[in-house]
């Protein structure tokens, strides 16, 4: 087998728990409700004729999450640990943004674009900060991002004067539901479009290729002239960017700042996004894909035990026995176990053939 035919069989292979777990949740729901999936087209409080049902529901709500996962797994390959702030930095970004919006009258595009590249520069400035903490005084990315972790919502409450203001204008609206004229949710498309600069950035940079090489050995690669500390750093800064898009959807879905609750609690869904997408936890080798599926697998969850009827408070017990199983299922241990076992099945049917053969 060639290199590029290994590779290539690794990374379908890493992408093997996602697939098998929106699978199963998909075959339990055509089973519970045959119905669960289907799509309608409906006509929405501003009267466009958009497309509705749990499936679009699945694919729109989880696009903060998936959008926080892609910057993740970079933060995650490179430094072998995770940011625990993502969750409270997007509520600062989100203050930021609204706070621009509403000192502008009328507002207009040009105005939505400055509110969104400021809350960028500010998202990107705090994720600088965690990433020289991680990267230059070798602090572990867990404990490194507490800090905005426990004080980030603090400040998002301070740049809104302690207020939860709104921003009720219709191209806020637009972006938070659906651009008239158009049937997805504005959210879809903007995670279809990260995905792409993603993937662009991996296809004519050689930013992958770096990530991966200091998350794997970084004494290797830096003795191969490559800047661990830059490129560490940059995945953070990289992040910055995620927070920023995922804190403005968020607001714009909201139509407000609540800096108490805007993506509350995303900051595990999004590791475990991570996790469940087949990447390593402890660095090296990633894949964007497989933390979008993970999003999207965690989405598809949430949707499913709301459906059953189950309370908001239990969700979470049921989530997390399912994430545990499906952690579990693809740990290196159990990796190594069923790659065991299906060796010594594949050893045993040779060596009965070949017996066989020999009679």
């Amino acid at each position: 087998m060639t290199k590029a035919a290994r590779r290539k069989r690794g990374g379908a292979g890493q992408l093997l728990i996602p697939l098998i777990a929106i699978a199963l949740l998909v075959i339990f729901n055509l089973i519970r409700d045959p119905s669960f999936f289907s799509i309608e087209i409906k006509t929405n409080n501003t009267g466009n004729t958009v497309l509705a049902g749990n499936l679009v529901s699945i694919i729109n709500g989880a696009s903060e999450l998936a959008i926080l996962a892609m910057g993740m797994t970079l933060v995650t390959a490179a430094c072998g640990g995770q940011d625990i702030s993502v969750g409270a930095a997007a509520a600062i970004a989100g203050s930021v943004f609204v706070r621009i919006i509403r000192g502008a009258a009328p507002v207009t595009g040009g105005t939505v674009i400055l509110a969104f590249l400021a809350c960028c520069l500010v998202a990107m400035l705090f994720g600088a900060f965690n990433g020289m903490l991680v990267a230059i005084f070798r602090i572990q990315p867990m404990i490194a991002t507490l800090i905005l972790y426990t004080c980030g919502r603090s400040i998002a409450y301070w740049i809104n004067g302690g207020a939860t203001p709104t921003i009720d204008t219709p191209i806020t609206g637009a972006i938070g539901s659906f651009i008239p004229g158009i049937p997805v949710p504005t959210p879809v498309l903007i995670v279809a479009l990260m995905a792409l600069l993603f993937t662009l950035a991996f296809r004519f940079t050689t930013l992958g290729l770096y990530t991966q090489a200091v998350g794997i050995n970084q004494s290797s690669a830096r003795l191969n002239g490559i800047n661990t500390t830059m490129i560490k750093l940059l995945s953070f800064v990289i992040l910055g960017v995620c927070v920023s898009v995922s804190g403005s959807i968020g607001v714009c879905r909201l139509g407000l700042i609540n800096h108490e609750t805007l993506l509350i609690d995303i900051e595990m869904d999004t590791i475990l996004a991570v996790a469940i997408g087949g990447n390593n936890l402890g660095g090296g080798k990633f894949k964007i894909s497989g933390s979008i599926l993970g999003a999207y697998v965690i989405q598809m969850l949430t949707i499913t035990l709301y459906a059953m009827k189950v309370s908001s408070t239990d969700v979470k017990a049921y989530k997390a026995v399912v994430i545990i199983l499906l952690v579990v299922i693809g740990s290196p241990v159990v990796k190594r176990w069923f790659a065991r076992m299906t060796g010594n099945l594949r050893s045993g049917r040779l060596a009965r053939t070949a017996a066989k053969e020999g009679v």
